[in-house]
C-alpha cells in the first residue's frame, strides 16, 4: 500500500474510531450489573465471585441475606437446582457455581426461553468449590419458559 503524507491524518482517524469501537464494546459488556446474594455464613460464595470477577471483568455486589430460600423462589429457581447463591446480571439468574465462561456465553447468546443457568448443588472443582485435585463431572442447566437442557458440562 502506498501512502502518502496526505493519508496518515485518514490513517489514524481510522485507528482511532477502531480504538474507540473496541473500547465501547468492552464497557458494555462490563456495563452490566452483577448482584450475588448469599448467605452470610458461607465462604465458597465469595471464592466464586472472584472468580466471576476475574473472567469476567466485572465486579460483583454481595448481598447477605436470612432467607435464601425465599429469595430462590422469587427470583424463579427450580428448588432442584439450588445452591448456596444466586445472582442476578443482566436480566439472568445465575445460580450455584457456573464458570464465568458460561456466564459470557450466556450474555453473549441470549438464547431464547431461558431465565438463567444453575449448577446444582456444590461439585467438587467447580468455581469455588476447588480442594486440591478433586473433581466432580457436573452440568451447568440452562432454565426458564423455554423448559430445562443442559448448557454446558464441565469434566
Amino acid at each position: 500500500m502506498n501512502l502518502t503524507k496526505d493519508s496518515r491524518p485518514l490513517r489514524r482517524s481510522l485507528a482511532a474510531s477502531l480504538l474507540l469501537a473496541l473500547a465501547a464494546c468492552s464497557n458494555a459488556a462490563q456495563a452490566a450489573t452483577y448482584t450475588m446474594f448469599r448467605d452470610a455464613g458461607c465462604g465458597c460464595c465469595l471464592s466464586w465471585a472472584g472468580h466471576v470477577e476475574h473472567g469476567l471483568e466485572a465486579e460483583v455486589a454481595s448481598v447477605d441475606t436470612d432467607d435464601m430460600a425465599a429469595l430462590k423462589t422469587a427470583k424463579g429457581v427450580p428448588q432442584d437446582l439450588w445452591s448456596c447463591h444466586t445472582m442476578e446480571v443482566d436480566g439472568y439468574i445465575i445460580e450455584g457455581h457456573v464458570p464465568a465462561d458460561a456466564v459470557a456465553k450466556l450474555l453473549r447468546e441470549r438464547p431464547e426461553g431461558v431465565a438463567g443457568l444453575a449448577v446444582p448443588g456444590m461439585p467438587l472443582g467447580s468455581p469455588g468449590m476447588e480442594v486440591g485435585e478433586q473433581v466432580q463431572p457436573y452440568d451447568v442447566i440452562a432454565f426458564g419458559p423455554g423448559g430445562r437442557s443442559v448448557f454446558a458440562s464441565y469434566p
